[in-house]
């Protein structure tokens, strides 16, 4: 089926961009397919993007279209049938009290800011940082034309985790989370996970999109360690528990 087939997706385009370097596998050319024009991609839209693999970046949603590589698989986790593992139980009992947290408008905050320089210069530390100035990082997070909330999680008052979600029509999207590097030993962006899928049990939601995993890239593998999960696989969602 083509994009455009449903009624809510008759008023946007779809345009292949041109060639860029893979910013997940090393020495390899990415193209994405752009849902064009940004303004009138609306909740309802978005809601049936999304089921098809899409992706939200900014104001931007777009999916991976390269000619020869399928590394970038969708997955998203199944919400009631969700079991944690012996790890997960762990850091969810470790964390589960000692973090204060608010779901907040997805706005500017220059404690959030901070954060997310601290976290690309230890997370990513030989990635092109031109993109942690404040334009780029509003660009990148901050500006949405759907269902976005910020998540703050603090400990005893300091700012440990931020985590951008999108409220979409059957789950939640997990836009971008980052934490505190200094404290590795938390886990914090596993327990950012676990307590996405409890967001989603209250809200009766089936689904935590996670965006792509991509089994040749060690930082976005850890996205399976969380069972059942569903990937997008020849335009159908198809379930694994290995």
């Amino acid at each position: 089926m083509s994009y455009s087939d449903k009624a809510t997706l008759k008023q946007i385009q779809f345009y292949v961009t041109t060639k860029y370097s893979c910013g997940y596998i090393n020495n390899r050319e990415a193209q994405s397919i752009v849902a064009t024009p940004y303004k009138r991609i609306n909740d309802k839209s978005y809601d049936d993007l999304i089921t098809k693999g899409f992706r939200r970046n900014g104001q931007y949603i777009y999916k991976p279209y390269c000619q020869v590589c399928t590394a970038c698989i969708p997955i998203r986790l199944c919400v009631d049938q969700f079991i944690h593992s012996k790890s997960q139980k762990k850091v969810n009992g470790s964390l589960k009290n000692s973090l204060t947290i608010k779901i907040l408008p997805l706005t500017f905050n220059k404690d959030h800011y901070a954060l997310y320089v601290h976290y690309q210069n230890n997370r990513h530390p030989t990635q092109d940082k031109s993109n942690t100035n404040v334009a780029d990082y509003n660009d990148f997070l901050i500006k949405s034309h759907v269902t976005s909330k910020l998540i703050e999680f603090r400990k005893n008052g300091e700012l440990k985790i931020v985590t951008i979600i999108d409220i979409v029509n059957n789950g939640i999207s997990a836009v971008y989370t980052f934490f505190d590097c200094n404290e590795n030993k938390y886990s914090y962006g596993t327990y950012s996970i676990l307590w996405l899928l409890e967001l989603c049990k209250k809200k009766q939601l089936d689904y935590l999109y996670l965006g792509y995993w991509i089994g040749k890239n060690q930082k976005m593998k850890y996205k399976t360690n969380f069972k059942p999960y569903e990937l997008f696989i020849n335009d159908n969602w198809q379930k694994t528990r290995s």
